[in-house]
């Protein structure tokens, strides 16, 4: 084909198009088998049997398409090697079988510690927070904002001398069973003799703080803070005299006992020093030794979140305190003087609160405090409690919060 110009014009090359489907009458049986066998050999289609068996469990699940597994005719079609009887490829189809083996519920007691539980735990968390949200909302609601100060903290407490003194005083009694003990490792005295003083310097340290706070009108704050702290160093000083009793059974009088440690024991065995008395009356511990493991240094970003969250769950306790127990208690009729009935449902009302406020309590002591002071003074041994959450008798739990 020639232009005006006589230049020869090549034709455009024949575009091939797709046969029009057949409509209607022309529906052929062969092409749709064709179309079914491209479907079935695709990817998505090995996939979901594949998927298929893994869920139900059938690990002969059909094999995955290879080469040797499926061949192309002359017409670009692809076919399974098993032939038009091979039904693997339907095996995510309908009539193909859900139920391959035997399987327990899921809530069963077989199968229940076999899974995971993550979102019944979420629930009731979302519970837990609804149900209470609601019971401080009308707490609110009903008596107001409670905290005080004078509950806590009165005008006579910064003038609380006489328990303050008190507690500045505590130190004398180590000190004193610190001169005992001197004394007995040089044979100055005798172990009955120093049992005897150690016994009154340990009463003493209870006695002296009782009396002061029955004599003192002082906040409930300070006397519970004297007494507490009176009851740590009366513990700290009945471990300080039990061991160093045994180190001069082991070490002096060559007393047989039973039980004996081991050699590497009996090189840490020696008489106290001052140095060992102080560390063990600032240490996170009630049970003496002459030395304990040590960490290598302080963190000081951890200890400042530790300190924090100590602040915090100690104003979680005085809001529980002066919000919900003290009008239960004030609201509630003598136990005597009402009704059986009336005793046991300020009892229930009650223990809910008690609760969540003992739980503050042993985070906000037992991990909380003790963890900053071991953190502080490098105290390595960090084992405060174990898991009583998961103990089935009482004596395991005591055994486990020990």
């Amino acid at each position: 084909m020639e232009d005006s110009n006589g230049a020869e014009i090549k034709a455009p090359p024949p575009v091939q198009r797709r046969p029009p489907r057949p409509r209607g009458g022309g529906f052929t049986p062969e092409g749709f088998v064709a179309a079914l066998r491209r479907r079935l050999s695709s990817g998505a289609a090995v996939a979901a049997r594949a998927s298929f068996a893994a869920d139900s469990g059938d690990e002969s699940g059909p094999p995955e398409p290879s080469s040797s597994h499926s061949r192309r005719d002359s017409s670009g079609d692809t076919s399974s090697a098993g032939g038009p009887g091979d039904f693997t490829a339907f095996s995510f189809r309908a009539a193909a079988p859900v139920h391959r083996k035997a399987k327990e519920s899921p809530l069963s007691s077989d199968a229940i510690f076999k899974q995971s539980h993550a979102g019944l735990f979420n629930l009731c968390i979302v519970v837990l927070v609804a149900v209470n949200g609601r019971l401080i909302i009308e707490n609110l609601m009903k008596y107001g904002l409670l905290i005080r100060a004078g509950f806590w903290f009165n005008s006579t407490s910064l003038r609380d001398w006489p328990l303050l003194m008190c507690c500045l005083s505590l130190p004398a009694f180590p000190l004193g069973a610190f001169s005992v003990e001197q004394l007995a490792f040089r044979n100055v005295i005798t172990d009955a003799v120093a049992t005897c003083l150690h016994i009154i310097l340990t009463t003493a340290v209870i006695v002296y703080p009782v009396l002061v706070i029955l004599m003192c009108d002082s906040a409930v704050v300070s006397g519970f803070l004297l007494m507490f702290i009176a009851c740590i160093v009366w513990l700290k000083l009945v471990s300080f005299a039990h061991t160093n009793h045994d180190i001069r059974q082991l070490t002096i009088s060559g007393k047989k006992v039973d039980n004996a440690p081991s050699t590497d024991d009996m090189d840490s065995l020696q008489a106290p020093t001052l140095g060992s008395l102080v560390y063990f009356m600032m240490a996170p511990t009630l049970c003496y030794q002459p030395s304990y493991p040590r960490t290598e240094n302080v963190r000081k970003g951890w200890l400042i979140r530790q300190i924090i969250l100590y602040l915090i769950f100690t104003g979680i306790q005085g809001f529980i305190i002066e919000q919900y127990i003290n009008p239960i208690v004030v609201n509630s009729q003598h136990p005597l003087k009402g009704g059986l009935l009336n005793a046991i449902e300020t009892v229930l009302r009650l223990s809910l609160p008690n609760v969540y406020l003992w739980l503050c309590m042993f985070y906000c002591f037992f991990h909380l405090w003790l963890n900053i002071l071991a953190e502080i003074l490098r105290f390595g041994d960090r084992e405060f409690y174990k898991d009583w959450w998961n103990a089935k008798t009482i004596d395991e739990v005591k055994y486990k919060s020990s």
